[in-house]
């Protein structure tokens, strides 16, 4: 008990003060977890012990499918995809009160289906919304708050990186699984963003669209059924077990490729360029992955799970109320920090307390990631709410207001999640990959 106490400590405050003088996220959960291994052991020690949990944290095979991913999602956002799928969008929902700012809902899914970044979809959409919608006279705050709100649910549908990661830390729950399981919550965060859209826009007076001639609709479908192919590829062959998600994220930059070529918007002269961005990233993401390593094996050899795990229990033994305790919890973390660490940091020591309480592995996953797309979205951290803000070239205050109605409609759609498990496991139980 000692020694959790002394990590502990060590941890709850090094790490807060380093973040709070500028230090990056990963750096300062890498300096925090050597000096709470500090306390315990020699400095040789403390150096292999490191060495190894920083390489046996990112030896995995599913890892490999971050940059794939990463870099098709870079592809799409410079290949032109990103405008056909605004029009099929646009095709779909035209008849709908606010309709450009419902475009941008539909897109923002359809987007973040594909290349799994709600960043991205917020930046590419927003960015090939906002003037449309500035020019028809929709308020920008509101149509910025909406683009913002939307842009995650491109982190609940396949394919998406928050579940391999969470498939990492979890102990190798089956991404396939995981990823059917994303699908209904992802639509149904669409579909609840699209709500308070249609009370706004009837209030401002925003009508919806003519509906385009039949000549019109079915070129705009044309053209983006290649981009949404890519769904039924990647997502159907992992399910169907014809390649693994690693396999099926190499397909995918192959795919958009070939794609974006075919739509001459991508040269050779921007490859160079989209490589870089992708390895950034995944630097940044692998290096994170690393270092929680160090901090997950410090916390359990000094026992902080189990202690967490008996003190959350024994508040009280109602399984709902420790479901939204938990829930609490993870939201307010997702406020601070970025889905990856939590998830790497948090979901061995939360995930052992859910399945006491008989949860599915893989509903707790969906649960976990949907709170912290939710926090993806809300200050002080929020990197959507950032790039959201920036593309429509506004401040955070002007959009949090707006969002608010948004925050309510998605934290009660979180609930009905939480306590319906059948909205995260009908499907991957129909497909067959969950008893």
């Amino acid at each position: 008990m000692g020694n959790a106490a002394d990590i502990g400590l060590i941890l709850l405050i090094s790490i807060p003060i380093l973040l709070m003088i500028g230090v990056p996220i990963s750096v300062s959960m890498g300096i925090g977890s050597v000096l709470a291994m500090a306390t315990i052991f020699t400095f040789d020690r403390m150096a292999i012990t490191s060495a190894q949990r920083i390489f046996a944290g990112i030896n995995s095979f599913s890892l490999l499918a971050i940059p794939f991913f990463i870099l098709a999602g870079n592809i799409m956002t410079s290949g032109g995809i990103a405008r056909r799928l605004i029009n099929f969008a646009k095709a779909l929902i035209c008849f709908v009160p606010g309709a450009l700012v419902q475009t941008n809902i539909v897109a923002n899914m359809l987007f973040g289906a594909i290349s799994g970044s709600g960043v991205a979809a917020a930046a590419a959409i927003g960015g090939a919304m906002g003037p449309q919608q500035k020019a028809e006279g929709y308020d920008p705050k509101f149509a910025a708050a909406a683009n913002i709100a939307s842009a995650p649910a491109g982190m609940l549908i396949p394919p998406s990186n928050t579940f391999i990661i969470y498939s990492l830390a979890s102990g190798g729950s089956s991404v396939a699984a995981l990823f059917m399981a994303g699908y209904v919550p992802g639509i149904l965060w669409g579909i609840a963003c699209m709500i308070p859209v249609i009370f706004f826009a009837r209030k401002a007076g925003y009508k919806a669209e003519r509906l385009a001639n039949f000549r019109t609709n079915l070129r705009t479908t044309i053209e983006a059924i290649p981009a949404l192919l890519m769904i039924v590829i990647v997502v159907g062959g992992i399910i169907s077990g014809i390649f693994t998600p690693t396999e099926a994220s190499a397909i995918a930059v192959v795919y958009v490729t070939l794609l974006s070529f075919a739509y001459r918007t991508l040269s050779l002269r921007m490859i160079p360029t989209l490589l870089l961005g992708t390895v950034k990233t995944t630097a940044m993401i692998i290096f994170m992955i690393g270092v929680s390593s160090i901090m997950g094996w410090i916390m359990a050899y000094a026992q902080i799970p189990n202690i967490i795990a008996s003190s959350l229990l024994s508040i009280t033994d109602n399984p709902i109320l420790i479901m939204i305790i938990m829930n609490i919890v993870i939201l307010l973390l997702g406020f601070v920090m970025d889905p990856t660490p939590a998830i790497l940091i948090f979901a061995p020591i939360f995930l052992p307390i859910a399945t006491s309480l008989g949860v599915d592995p893989i509903h707790f996953g969906v649960l976990m990631v949907f709170n912290l797309c939710i926090g993806t979205i809300t200050p002080p951290v929020g990197p959507i709410m950032f790039v959201g803000c920036r593309i429509a070239e506004l401040k955070i205050e002007d959009v949090v207001k707006p969002l608010l109605g948004f925050f309510v409609i998605l934290v009660a759609l979180l609930m009905a999640v939480t306590f319906i498990p059948e909205l995260s496991l009908a499907l991957p139980r129909a497909a067959g990959l969950i008893q």
